[in-house]
């Protein structure tokens, strides 16, 4: 295929080049055969095919292959698409006239035109639509100036022909598209001429609707009826499964073109095709449709969703829109990792609600359907098996776009991202200016005074999206950005995204999240450098307190189970003289007058609590002794008592 593909406008292939089916060599094999042979009484050729198998295809490389013989040769081609015309009288009149127009370009005899206007109306038995010339020799012949009858007629136009010694192919095509009426006017004009001399008539249709059409015709089945029209049949060949899907997967290809490739991972993709989309990619035709509704959706989300589960939801969306309008509505039913109700009573009313709607869809289609669903939303899985997942699985679904994940479903069925949402170009333009601490600090601040439709800040989503791509820093630029948050990391701990999410994520661990993501890729050396100058230099203290805390659950402190040795970002000498820096800042803080303005009070005093108790009690009595500073502690308090219980950085894990 080419850069731009042939197949995007939905019309039929014309050079068998291009042909992917291995339908250019039967072309070739038929259109030799018209060329060589001269039939004494006409011929009438048809082929067989179903709706969208590539019918058109096949008669346009036949007709490539006459147009561009081996040897000379005086063949006339005349087209006639009865599907233009409505109405099954209009149809043989435009038949004939089509037949009558060509041989008169290519001087005929001029009587052979006038007897073939004399035949159409005979058979039609309407007034042809037609020019005034052609009405008024109708009215002459009504008038009696014409004598013959249309049996005569034939005769004559026959004879003529066979006088020509000159090839006739008439090809039609989308027979099977008219109305039943429309077939049955048309094979009858068809059996009426079809045995002038020198001429071939080359059609295409699905046999199993132009048979229906015909039934009782002349008193015999569809079948039989058409057995006498038809001299010669074929049956178009199937092309090989492997054929339609390479041709699927080349005009993937192109869609899929600027796609991020962590956001298409190619051994998924081959097992969810082979497992589900494979199912429902049996002819061209259905290539066509979905790779032409791709390229129509795809474009608007590339880059904020799964490739590869976009391509599976939009698959359902074309070939089975029941089953994509379950999903659509029930957001609860497909979307994160815990069951809508708990145990096995949860299970057992998924499972329920699956199979309910799935008795709605075509029988054939539920195999492939379960396979899908199995593939693209966990929590469908387990309805049917012992399996469940943890918030981690959320995250990582988050981070892969996945349409399992809450945070992202509503970009696979609006087509967009939700408003107020961060995209992936926002991310990369943040990413580019990492190395840059007041450019990069700054931008930070944009964001967070950027209000959501919730009315959360844009912030959250965009630490959330900066967590799920470490990899997209330079590694150069962490200990810029690690600076950067300790040093503004306090000013986005707003109070409005303090509302939990799904995860019960808050801004504060979105922070250290990232944190200890950007800092997985140096070595213990190189982090605790980095921490080391960056808490020295920061003044958030309780960003700074938050991490050193979540340092110490690396280490099995305050009660948390202790990861692996080679699994924590310091070692416990180095994080004995962080936890000495966080003491440090906190009493500097205090000293400077500023430690009653910090957000999170609370779990920065019990922190201090457990170094020097009677550091915190002098410093909490002197603001008791300040008429001033005494409501905003007692305020402080009041709302923010749960922090020091409930939101440890521990929630996180080591995720």
């Amino acid at each position: 295929m080419s850069k731009n593909s042939t197949l995007s406008s939905g019309l039929p292939l014309e050079d068998p080049s291009y042909d992917k089916l291995g339908y250019a060599s039967f072309a070739k094999t038929l259109a030799n055969a018209i060329m060589n042979m001269t039939p004494p009484n006409g011929l009438v050729i048809a082929i067989y095919g179903t709706w969208g198998s590539g019918k058109t295809t096949m008669l346009k490389f036949i007709e490539h292959y006459l147009q561009h013989p081996e040897k000379p040769t005086d063949l006339i081609i005349i087209h006639f698409n009865p599907w233009w015309f409505s109405g099954a009288e209009a149809l043989t009149l435009h038949f004939f006239e089509e037949l009558q127009a060509v041989l008169g370009n290519a001087r005929f005899e001029k009587q052979l035109l006038t007897d073939l206007a004399s035949l159409a109306e005979a058979v039609s038995g309407s007034t042809p639509y037609a020019p005034a010339g052609q009405f008024v020799a109708w009215i002459l012949r009504k008038a009696g100036k014409q004598t013959k009858d249309a049996l005569q007629l034939k005769r004559d136009v026959a004879e003529a022909l066979g006088r020509q010694n000159q090839k006739i192919l008439l090809i039609v095509d989308d027979v099977d598209r008219l109305t039943s009426d429309e077939i049955r006017q048309l094979f009858r004009a068809i059996k009426a001429v079809a045995d002038f001399p020198n001429v071939v008539y080359l059609l295409a249709f699905d046999q199993n609707v132009v048979v229906n059409a015909l039934k009782d015709v002349q008193g015999s089945s569809g079948q039989a009826y058409l057995e006498k029209i038809v001299q010669v049949p074929f049956e178009l060949p199937l092309p090989e499964r492997n054929s339609v899907y390479r041709l699927f997967l080349a005009e993937l290809d192109l869609i899929l073109e600027g796609t991020p490739i962590e956001m298409f991972d190619q051994a998924r993709w081959s097992e969810l095709f082979r497992d589900g989309v494979d199912h429902f990619i049996s002819t061209p035709r259905d290539v066509v449709r979905l790779t032409n509704t791709l390229r129509v959706t795809y474009p608007a989300v590339r880059g904020e969703v799964n490739g590869v589960d976009f391509v599976a939801i939009e698959t359902l969306r074309v070939f089975c829109p029941i089953a994509y309008d379950v999903v659509r509505k029930n957001v609860g039913a497909f979307t994160g990792h815990r069951l809508l109700v708990g145990g096995p009573v949860g299970k057992e009313s998924l499972r329920d609600f699956h199979e309910s709607w799935m008795k709605n869809i075509q029988q054939e289609d539920v195999p492939a359907v379960k396979i899908l669903f199995a593939h693209l939303f966990p929590k469908f899985q387990s309805a049917w098996e012992n399996i469940d997942y943890s918030a981690s699985s959320e995250l990582t679904w988050r981070k892969e776009l996945r349409v399992c994940s809450l945070a992202t479903f509503p970009v696979y069925f609006r087509f967009a991202l939700p408003e107020g949402e961060v995209s992936l170009a926002e991310v990369r333009a943040v990413l580019s200016i990492a190395d840059n601490r007041e450019a990069f600090g700054s931008k930070l601040l944009d964001f967070a005074g950027q209000k959501r439709p919730d009315g959360k800040s844009r912030v959250s989503a965009l630490l959330d999206r900066l967590a799920d791509y470490p990899e997209g820093f330079n590694p150069e630029s962490i200990p810029s950005v690690v600076q950067t948050l300790f040093e503004i990391g306090d000013r986005l701990l707003l109070p409005e995204d303090d509302s939990h999410d799904l995860l019960g994520l808050r801004n504060f661990m979105r922070i250290s999240r990232l944190l200890r993501h950007l800092l997985q890729s140096l070595d213990e050396e190189q982090r605790y450098g980095v921490l080391r100058q960056s808490i020295e230099n920061g003044y958030s203290v309780a960003t700074i307190v938050d991490f050193v805390i979540a340092l110490e659950n690396q280490h099995g402190k305050h009660g948390t189970q202790p990861l692996l040795e080679d699994e924590r970002l310091v070692t416990s000498e180095h994080l004995s003289e962080l936890e000495r820096l966080a003491l440090k800042k906190i009493r500097d803080t205090a000293k400077a007058g500023d430690l009653l303005g910090a957000p999170r009070l609370s779990m920065i005093l019990d922190y201090w609590h457990e170094w020097d108790v009677n550091e915190v009690r002098a410093w909490i009595d002197s603001l008791v002794k300040n008429k001033d500073a005494l409501p905003p502690l007692i305020y402080k308090f009041l709302h923010t008592y749960r922090e020091s219980i409930s939101d440890k950085p521990e929630k996180l894990g080591n995720n």
